[in-house]
C-alpha cells in the first residue's frame, strides 16, 4: 500500500492526442498479445512501465469513465508520483464504481492517510478518520485483506485516540493476522511488544513460531535482533543467529551479513570488542557496502 518512490515524472493531467493514443494503444495490446485494452494496460503497470500504463489508463478513462480499474491505477499511478490529490479524486472515483472492491479501499485509505500527515491539526482529523473508515471496511469487505490490517495497525499505533487511535485495537489486528499468516504476524506483534519495552512477551512470540517451524529463519532472527537492540536474553539471542548462519534465508529475508553485524551488536552488549570487531568484519566481507557494520566498526576504531 501507498509505494512512495517518484518513479517516473508525467504532468499531471497530461496525455496524448486521442488518435495517437488509440495507434498506440492498439499497437500496445498487439504486441502484449492481451485480449483487451484493461488487460494490457493492466501488464504494462506490473511490468513497471509507468509513463506507457499511464496513458493507457487514460485512455481507457477517457473512453470508458466508469471503468473502476482505469480510475483505481491512475490512483495508485498519482500516488507513486506523490500527487496525492490526484491520488485521492480517481481513488475515490474508483470505490464509487466498485464500492465492494476491497482492494480499493484499502489505497484510498493508505491516501486519505498521507494527506492526514500534510494537513494542519483540524484537517487531519478528518482525513484521519476517512483513513480508518476505509480501512475498517476493507478488512469488512475481505477479512483475508492483510494489508488493510497492518495499515490499521499503523494507524491506531500513530493516530491520537480523538481520531481513532489506541494501542490495543492495534493488538487486536496483530493478533488476527497471526491467526492467517503466523510469520507476518508474530514478526508485528512482537514489534508491538518491542515498542511498548515488554521484551519477554516478544521473545514469547518468536519462540512460539519456532515450537511450530523450529527452523524458522526469521524468527531466528528476530529473536537475535530483539536481543541485540535491547540488550536482554544475549545468550539465546546469539544461539539463534548462530542458527541463521547455518541456514539460507528466504525471499527477503536478512542475509548471512545482517546477521553477522547482530553478532556484533551482541558482543559489544557483552563488552567483548575483539568479537564485535570481528564480526562487523565478517559483515563487511559478506556484503562490503553493507553500511550499518562500516559505522559499527568505525565507531569501534
Amino acid at each position: 500500500m501507498n509505494h512512495k518512490a517518484h518513479e517516473f515524472s508525467l504532468r499531471p493531467g497530461s496525455c496524448i492526442k486521442p488518435l495517437r493514443s488509440l495507434v498506440l494503444f492498439a499497437f500496445i495490446v498487439s504486441a502484449l498479445g492481451a485480449e483487451t485494452p484493461l488487460e494490457s494496460a493492466i501488464a504494462l503497470f506490473q511490468a513497471k512501465k509507468y509513463p506507457e500504463a499511464e496513458a493507457a489508463f487514460r485512455t481507457l478513462s477517457d473512453e470508458d469513465p466508469q471503468n473502476a480499474s482505469a480510475h483505481f491505477h491512475l490512483g495508485v499511478l498519482a500516488d507513486k508520483r506523490g500527487e496525492n490529490t490526484e491520488a485521492i479524486h480517481h481513488l475515490e472515483r474508483a470505490v464509487q464504481l466498485a464500492p465492494d472492491n476491497s482492494e480499493y479501499h484499502t489505497e484510498l485509505g493508505g491516501a486519505y492517510g498521507d494527506a492526514a500527515k500534510s494537513a494542519g491539526l483540524l484537517a487531519s482529523l478528518t482525513w484521519a478518520r476517512k483513513c480508518v473508515a476505509s480501512l475498517v471496511r476493507a478488512v469488512e469487505l475481505n477479512p483475508e485483506n492483510l494489508v488493510a490490517r497492518n495499515g490499521l495497525i499503523t494507524f491506531y499505533r500513530e493516530a491520537p485516540p480523538i481520531a481513532g487511535g489506541g494501542i490495543e485495537k492495534a493488538y487486536i489486528q496483530a493478533h488476527e493476522i497471526r491467526k492467517r499468516d503466523l510469520s507476518m504476524g508474530s514478526a508485528i506483534l512482537g514489534q508491538l511488544y518491542i515498542s511498548e519495552r515488554k521484551y519477554p512477551e516478544a521473545f514469547e512470540v518468536y519462540e512460539d513460531v519456532l515450537q511450530q517451524k523450529p527452523d524458522d529463519y526469521q524468527a531466528l532472527y528476530l529473536i537475535g535482533r530483539t536481543a541485540a537492540e535491547t540488550g536482554t536474553n544475549l545468550d539465546r539471542g546469539e544461539q539463534a543467529l548462530r542458527r541463521c548462519l547455518e541456514l539460507p534465508p528466504g525471499p527477503g529475508e536478512q542475509g548471512r551479513a545482517a546477521v553477522q553485524w547482530r553478532l556484533g551488536q551482541l558482543a559489544e552488549k557483552r563488552g567483548d570488542i575483539p568479537a564485535a570487531r570481528a564480526a562487523y568484519e565478517a559483515a563487511l566481507q559478506s556484503h562490503p557496502g553493507f553500511q550499518q557494520a562500516a559505522d559499527s566498526l568505525a565507531k569501534l576504531n
